[in-house]
């Protein structure tokens, strides 16, 4: 990769990470109150909503967002094909789910849940709007505009979901900021993003990027469908209040993961991209990011899953204490997740869409079969959780097994490169889960684990200097020549 292009890359990944961690910072303090105020019964509701909603996002989408970011040509004829075509898909989803929601609410026999699932739906025309939008921005590589309109989302919904709950609204102030946050989101963007549709259409164009969009689309249609999946049986089979345990759970170590993972990956995707044709380059590519993405990403699971059940009762209270086992769990499954979506934005960027599609029929039939062994052989809904760990480490060779043959990158060398990482990692795990012994309160305890683990792994990281450490900091060096040229070119002017 040229300097300046690094300097780039390293510049996108900043304005990412800080819109990332952000955004999911005030998320996270937002999500806090709410927990407060509202019952596990209530994020229940919502987790079952999203299972719909979600799954229509897809649609709304057509892998065409992606499609525009990986062609290396297009033009407004593209672009405003792609924008009609996802206002006309989520009119007519949206319109289905409307007739389908008295169907849903009998069906899992809650009251009001119709109503719920049609305000909802509404969330479909945000994500129709704002797609071009957010290729345009991952094409520019202008994260910056992303961060300051997802922030300012972010603030707005919040303050709207916790005046909602405080006036004892339940799942409706769920629902409000979730509409909120994606209804202003579109807004700023639109104000932020200069590019405007143009009205034309090509039928011919929309068919050339879904050739290779339709791939994207019955895969991520699949993702989707199968990470939902489990909400989907818990809500069914147990109860909404054991699916809000769950929910709550994975939601915090998946914020710390998207947070970290997800900021890198979002920069990897265009620059890989670019780099199709050299594969060398693409392979120090890749192994950049999974270095950096696993040296911030398994610390931060390892002393999640530590500090558990002291952090959930100081900040949610002892009534989301049993939402601790499914915590943990889930911090081992995300932990895989910087092999696993890696590999994964290599295989997008190359423009193999078809290994992709075959990659995820082959992760999800044996993840059904696990889930059906997990739901008809054991009893309760831990055995389900440890079921997704199961099958994410089988996914995250799979996913690298035809990187192997594309970059000569395969998953063996993959786990040598994090190893030092992972060691560092459950070093600090053992010894901040001893100091949960100590006979202390919730906060004390909690500071004390969480100062011996950053002091601990910062320690090690400088003893060792493991490479996925010095590529950060070869990052940071990056970013302060970036900042030190755009002051220099500033003061000239």
């Amino acid at each position: 990769m040229s300097e300046k292009r690094s300097q780039s890359a390293a510049s996108s990944f900043l304005f990412k990470l800080l819109e990332s961690f952000g955004n999911q910072g005030i998320a996270f303090v937002v999500s806090l109150v709410l927990g407060r105020l509202l019952t596990p019964d209530d994020y229940g509701v919502l987790s079952l909503l999203l299972v719909f909603t979600a799954i229509a996002q897809v649609f709304v989408q057509s892998g065409l967002n992606t499609a525009l970011i990986q062609r290396a040509e297009i033009d407004e004829t593209d672009r405003s094909s792609v924008f009609f075509l996802g206002l006309a898909i989520a009119a007519l989803l949206y319109a289905a789910l409307f007739l389908a929601a008295p169907a849903v609410e009998g069906f899992f026999g809650m009251e009001g849940l119709a109503r719920y699932l049609r305000a909802l739906a509404l969330i479909l025309f945000p994500g129709a709007l704002t797609s071009v939008q957010n290729a345009v921005i991952a094409r520019e590589m202008s994260f910056r505009k992303l961060m300051t309109a997802s922030l300012a989302a972010t603030v707005l919904s919040g303050c709207v979901g916790v005046g909602m709950a405080l006036r004892g609204l339940g799942v409706w102030a769920l629902v409000g900021q979730q509409l909120t946050n994606q209804f202003s989101l579109c807004i700023l963007l639109l104000v932020l993003v200069r590019w405007r549709p143009h009205f034309c259409f090509s039928l011919r164009r929309v068919r050339s990027l879904f050739s290779f969009g339709w791939k994207l689309l019955l895969s991520s249609l699949m993702d989707t469908g199968y990470q939902h999946l489990r909400s989907f049986v818990i809500g069914k089979k147990f109860s909404s209040e054991a699916l809000g345990y769950f929910n709550r759970g994975k939601q915090f170590p998946e914020l710390l993961m998207n947070a970290v993972n997800g900021s890198i990956q979002s920069v990897m995707l265009p620059v890989l991209s670019e780099q199709q044709d050299d594969l060398e380059r693409m392979k120090q590519t890749m192994r950049r990011s999974i270095m950096a993405s696993s040296f911030l990403v398994l610390p931060l699971m390892a002393g999640l899953a530590a500090v558990a059940r002291p952090l959930v009762s100081l900040l949610l209270t002892d009534k989301w204490l049993p939402c601790v086992p499914f915590l943990q769990i889930c911090c081992i499954d995300f932990a895989f997740y910087p092999i696993h979506t890696a590999n994964l934005q290599a295989i997008n960027a190359m423009g193999r869409s078809d290994v992709f599609l075959k990659l995820e029929i082959v992760k999800k039939s044996y993840g059904i079969a696990i889930l059906c062994v997990t739901v008809f052989c054991f009893e309760g809904v831990l055995p389900i959780v440890w079921g997704a760990v199961v099958s994410t480490v089988i996914s995250s060779f799979v996913n690298a097994f035809p990187n192997k043959k594309l970059i000569h990158y395969g998953y063996w060398e993959q786990i040598r490169d994090i190893l030092p990482p992972i060691g560092m990692s459950l070093v600090m795990f053992l010894s901040v889960s001893a100091l949960g012994r100590l006979p202390l309160g919730s906060l004390p305890l909690l500071l004390v684990q969480v100062a011996a683990g950053v002091l601990l792994y910062g320690g090690m990281s400088l003893l060792f200097k493991p490479e996925s450490f010095r590529c950060l900091v070869q990052m940071a060096a990056a970013l302060r020549r970036k900042a030190a040229g755009t002051s220099k070119g500033g003061t000239q002017a």
